[in-house]
């Protein structure tokens, strides 16, 4: 089922870049997947060259961590300052929706909270929620964003979605490709040992950034490799809803829709703070607030040509606050099924 699964994302590719739409690597394995999957094909993901692909995102993601990057951290404090807050308001507004649609706390909970969909998962099948609930409405979420983002960048913002991914794999050195080869299997496995969460992305991201920092690399991943990331990516979002039935789509997906829409009055609310405020442009403001994935967000960010630091640094902070802060909220609070 692999194989017919990579046919179909490769087919929809294809077709997207022939019909010239945007980001076709992503979008089309995406929707051909989605469609396969709501017609009952059984599907089936890619397993570690899915997350493979999180991790050349990692490296792409450090190799734009320059000192320059660096030395203006402390210009970002104001608008990562509001980030806790942002999570927080999401938290008091979500998790009361839920409830209203008969979700029980735990599920209710873990629905809201705009973390990670496979850490929200996680996280909410130990607490005994309703895991395929969280999955569809998480999935939903995700979905959504990435689809919705590039119009509003290129319909409100004027953003073009044509930035430079990256060098021709050509035109890199062989050692700094051997370098970035390295840090994403090093970072990854390294980051999974010490049970850093999200660590697909973040382990080479670490690792990638001291090497940027240090002066050993240059350029981020060929944009081959980034294409291919794409693309996988795609396959993920598309394969969560494999299986859904009709009254998952009725339950677990309309109250994922719903949900999307209180999240976009929210982000358009705290990209209107920090653009007035000058604390960020109107295109590194919406994709900092946009509570997409952090892969999908990078994806997003490299396209539009964005600020790929200012962008991923509040992703980041936003994960570290629900990742940590969620399950410990959740205890203090009482919630239990």
């Amino acid at each position: 089922m692999r194989l017919v699964t990579f046919g179909l994302a490769l087919a929809g590719a294809v077709l997207f870049q022939i019909a010239g739409l945007p980001l076709p690597f992503l979008f089309g394995p995406m929707a051909a997947c989605l469609l396969a999957a709501l017609a009952g094909m059984p599907l089936k993901g890619v397993g570690l060259i899915s997350t493979l692909s999180r991790a050349i995102l990692g490296v792409a993601i450090g190799a734009s961590i320059t000192p320059e990057v660096v030395g203006r951290i402390p210009q970002m404090a104001g608008s990562v300052a509001l980030v806790p807050i942002y999570v927080v308001l999401i938290g008091l507004v979500g998790v009361p929706f839920f409830r209203r649609l008969g979700f029980d706390p735990v599920t209710s909970w873990y629905a809201a909270m705009p973390g990670g969909l496979h850490d929200m998962v996680t996280f909410g099948q130990e607490a005994g929620a309703d895991v395929r609930a969280l999955s569809l409405i998480h999935a939903t979420r995700v979905l959504v964003i990435v689809t919705a983002a590039p119009m509003i960048l290129a319909g409100l913002y004027g953003a073009g979605l044509t930035g430079a991914i990256g060098a021709p794999l050509r035109d890199l050195p062989v050692s700094e490709i051997i370098l970035m080869t390295a840090a994403a299997l090093i970072g990854w496995k390294g980051a999974e040992r010490f049970g850093l969460f999200g660590a697909s992305i973040l382990g080479p991201m670490i690792v990638t950034s001291a090497l940027t920092l240090s002066g050993l690399i240059h350029a981020r991943p060929p944009a081959e490799a980034i294409l291919a990331a794409q693309l996988f990516i795609g396959i993920s979002i598309g394969v969560q809803y494999v299986g859904v039935t009709l009254r998952e789509l009725r339950g677990f997906v309309l109250s994922g829709l719903a949900f999307v829409a209180i999240l976009a009055v929210l982000a358009a609310a705290f990209t209107e703070l920090v653009t007035l405020t000058g604390l960020a442009n109107p295109v590194e403001g919406f994709l900092a607030f946009a509570p997409g994935g952090q892969a999908e967000m990078t994806v997003l960010a490299l396209v539009a040509g964005a600020d790929l630091g200012f962008v991923i640094l509040h992703h980041l902070t936003r994960m570290v606050v629900v990742i940590l802060g969620a399950p410990v909220a959740a205890r203090l609070s009482g919630i239990k099924r």
